[in-house]
């Protein structure tokens, strides 16, 4: 690279620096959701036959999907439990691209190595995990559910004298997966990449909440088994009873897992840690950082109790690897199925730093309030109806016959977003505020939004 490109460089990341600005604030007052993307097509063109100036190609790629964009970073857009990056912790997913660590071990990144083993430490600290539990940095929540699954299945399996990584699931001794029967999707597909299928599970009834039934999770267990627990009911955020259902589980022998997506981070915040407690007794745990800890996609975290089973379950030898584990630096691929993976752990150490327990604790209690708001002020309205408990920041409500219109309706607007579901045989929104910026004022104008859509259709 000559000096003149260099300086061109330097140039084409101040605009994209500028740009990216830009666009974060004006996220908060554009429509939540693009109007018209049938553009977007062929404003990216066809592929050149001929080198193009990087500035040009930028400048043409955000020109073309700009209008498309999702204002999933804003204080609107309330579907998917989807936080907002923080501000330290987009720039410094943007160190991390440009660095371009590839987090392997402490050969391939020293750096990246040992800031994801700091802000690993960290974690577990904040929500309250043994200190000398193993950690994994995934891509989210289905990568997290999964390799605890896998941990799970060699020890349990281990247990019972099959060395499943050498000799697979052919022949093993069966392998049960007792789960609720309001599980998140991502475990049975977790259940299917491993080899262990959707037809492993027993079901577990739930309660009105969704919460597991602890006497009938006491029944499910016979032989071998891996338990699957929620921290925060994907409809309604409902967490089970760790302390009973771990204590059921462990004393069948059978390994505990916590899907704990967004409803972990209920344990970095004082008045809402009684909804956790018992979860450390768990042998696995899985949680998002691009949820509530508002980090940019894809973060998430896997937590073992049993680091060497973490480690059977993942790691990889080959004759050209060197620098695991050498000189006490941990090696991050021991913990995750993948070889080639960015440094994720930039982005959770600067999220980590500019909240501080005091402020991770702070935006999950203000997203919890604001979550009682928007159930106060709908059920204000005689013909709006609030089906689940508010324990978390998760709200169900529905619109009877008129629902799927009024969350059609409420898109369109772009005003808010927020998305529908089928709990219990009904239709309903599914409100989630989990975004580090949303504002009392915010909801209030989402509630307005909505009440609009159903009066629009009561007349008409």
């Amino acid at each position: 690279m000559t000096l003149r490109g260099k300086e061109e460089f330097r140039g084409l990341l101040a605009d994209v620096a500028a740009r990216v600005a830009g666009y974060r604030e004006s996220v908060a007052d554009g429509p939540v959701f693009p109007h018209d993307t049938t553009g977007v097509r062929e404003k990216l063109g066809d592929l050149p036959e001929n080198p193009v100036p990087p500035a040009d190609v930028i400048r043409r790629l955000a020109d073309a999907v700009e209008p498309a964009l999702v204002a999933n970073t804003g204080p609107r857009y309330f579907g998917f439990v989807t936080g907002g990056a923080l501000e330290a912790a987009t720039a410094a997913d943007m160190l991390a691209t440009g660095w371009d660590q590839p987090a392997f071990n402490k050969v391939t990144s020293p750096a990246a190595a040992i800031v994801e083993e700091v802000a690993g430490e960290w974690l577990k600290d904040v929500l309250s995990l043994p200190s000398g539990a193993s950690f994994g940095f995934v891509t989210g929540g289905q990568g997290a559910n999964t390799v605890c699954l896998a941990a799970a299945r060699h020890h349990v399996l281990a247990r019972a004298g099959w060395d499943v990584e050498r000799r697979g699931l052919h022949g093993a001794p069966p392998l049960r997966v007792i789960a609720s029967e309001e599980r998140h999707a991502t475990i049975d597909r977790s259940l299917r990449l491993l080899g262990l299928g959707t037809d492993a599970v027993k079901p577990v009834r739930a309660d009105g909440q969704g919460a597991i039934d602890v006497a009938d999770l006491e029944k499910a267990l016979d032989g071998p088994a891996i338990v699957c627990l929620q921290a925060g009911n994907v409809n309604t955020g409902a967490f089970d009873d760790f302390a009973a259902a771990t204590e059921i589980a462990h004393r069948h022998g059978a390994w505990v897992h916590v899907d704990g997506a967004f409803g972990l981070w209920a344990a970095a915040a004082p008045s809402l840690r009684k909804l956790t407690a018992g979860l450390e007794t768990a042998d696995s745990w899985a949680v998002d950082g691009h949820k509530w800890l508002n980090v940019p996609y894809d973060s998430g975290y896997a937590f073992c109790a049993h680091p060497e089973s973490h480690r059977a379950a993942m790691a990889l030898t080959a004759a050209y690897l060197t620098g695991q584990g050498d000189g006490g630096v941990r090696a991050p691929s021991d913990f995750v199925p993948e070889s080639s993976r960015r440094a994720r752990g930039f982005a959770t150490w600067a999220a980590l730093s500019e909240l501080g327990r005091a402020g991770i604790a702070e935006m999950v209690e203000r997203c919890c309030a604001l979550a009682r708001r928007f159930a106060e002020k709908l059920e204000a309205s005689e013909d709006i109806t609030v089906v689940n408990d508010v324990v978390l920041n998760q709200v169900l409500v529905s619109f009877g016959d008129e629902t799927d219109r009024v969350v059609d309706a409420v898109q369109r607007s772009g005003e808010c977003w927020m998305g529908a579901t089928t709990w219990h045989g009904r239709r309903l929104m599914r409100i989630s505020v989990s975004n580090w910026s949303t504002t009392e004022a915010d909801v209030d104008r989402a509630v307005a939004a909505i009440r609009a859509a159903r009066k629009r259709g009561k007349h008409g």
